[in-house]
């Protein structure tokens, strides 16, 4: 049998679309407003309210109310308590019960759809500075990117719209909070897969990324597919595909490496541009010594030592780079001609 289109369930549907609720989380929010406008009343009249227990019955056709009633423990004796109406301050209390439950159940809404998006690209804007934190509008809600999560040098500006990573939810003081980061290493694997259509299909890993957010990003890929290119399929045609996520990181250098099993290999290849590389590797106390010719030291250390923190990062082992001196080439002299000389006699004593 349909259910009669009354205007209150007009207006339950009303509001549950529009809140994105199923009406029956609708109706106990309304059983709960009126239990607590009927506590406040029963306290103005001083009636006792705390050694008992109340339920609400709401018919969902026309919306009418019933109040029952029983003391703690002896649900036998219920009975019927719907009082004729509600006084003013009661009627108030049952308005911001409706108000902070309705809001309360449409942020737990919000947040089980979130749930389940925790790891992936989602777009947002930026709609305020809270100190240094950013505080980002999801369209049915907010999100908050901590300090720690921010590019360093990244210049933002109200309005403007960007590309996060969904990296959390976590129970803050005002409840669950959304926890958003372009700095974290996981944001630049999901631009590649979101570039790349070898990496979101799965037929190129990402095996082991290390970043410096702003900076620079090395990150070590693989095929298991037989006749693809790792590197190639990331950098794209005329490198149009790693220019795309440069783009979106504002510029930040991305080194794409062929991953090795062999650590030695990997080691030598994260420390590019830098060639010609030997490795000895102590697994013991997971420590490389890398040897390089003095011309190739400056390449293998980086500014500021960035190349060789960025392959220790990426390989998980302490780096020593020394340098080895070039060999030298004997040096041929050159033939020169003797002149012959009389030989010269002690001159004579004249005493």
């Amino acid at each position: 049998m349909q259910t009669p289109r009354t205007e209150f369930a007009q207006a339950l549907k009303a509001i549950a679309t529009e809140r994105g609720l199923d009406p029956a989380v609708i109706l106990d929010t309304i059983k709960q407003a009126i239990i607590a406008a009927y506590r406040r009343d029963a306290r103005e009249r001083g009636d006792e309210t705390e050694e008992y227990d109340f339920d609400v019955e709401i018919n969902p056709t026309n919306g009418e109310a019933r109040v029952f009633s029983w003391p703690l423990e002896k649900p036998e004796e219920r009975k019927d308590v719907t009082p004729p109406g509600f006084g003013r301050i009661a009627a108030q209390t049952a308005k911001q019960v409706i108000h902070q439950k309705i809001r309360e159940a449409e942020k737990g809404a919000i947040m089980d759809e979130f749930s389940g998006r925790v790891g992936t690209l989602i777009s947002g804007m930026i709609l305020r500075f809270d100190g240094p934190d950013v505080r980002v509008d999801m369209g049915r809600t907010e999100a908050v990117m901590p300090a720690e999560e921010r590019i360093p040098n990244e210049r933002l500006s109200l309005n403007q719209r960007l590309t996060f990573l969904l990296k959390d939810i976590v129970e803050g003081p005002k409840g669950k909070e959304i926890i958003l980061s372009r700095a974290d290493p996981t944001f630049v694997e999901k631009l590649f897969a979101r570039e790349v259509p070898e990496v979101s299909s799965g037929s190129v890993l990402v095996k082991a990324i290390a970043r410096e957010p702003g900076v620079r990003t090395k990150i070590a890929v693989a095929s298991i597919q037989s006749g693809v290119d790792p590197v190639g399929s990331c950098v794209g045609q005329k490198g149009v595909r790693v220019q795309a996520v440069t783009n979106e990181l504002g510029g930040e250098r991305v080194d794409i490496i062929l991953w090795s099993d062999d650590t030695a290999e990997l080691l030598k290849a994260s420390l590019s541009p830098a060639e010609n590389l030997s490795v000895s590797l102590d697994d013991e106390k997971k420590l490389a010594r890398v040897s390089a010719p003095e011309d190739q030291i400056s390449l293998a250390i980086g500014k500021e030592g960035q190349n060789v923190r960025l392959a220790a990062k990426l390989t998980g082992l302490r780096i020593e780079v020394e340098g080895v001196p070039a060999p030298q080439k004997a040096a041929v002299q050159p033939k020169t001609k003797t002149k012959k000389t009389k030989k010269k006699t002690k001159p004579t004593e004249v005493k």
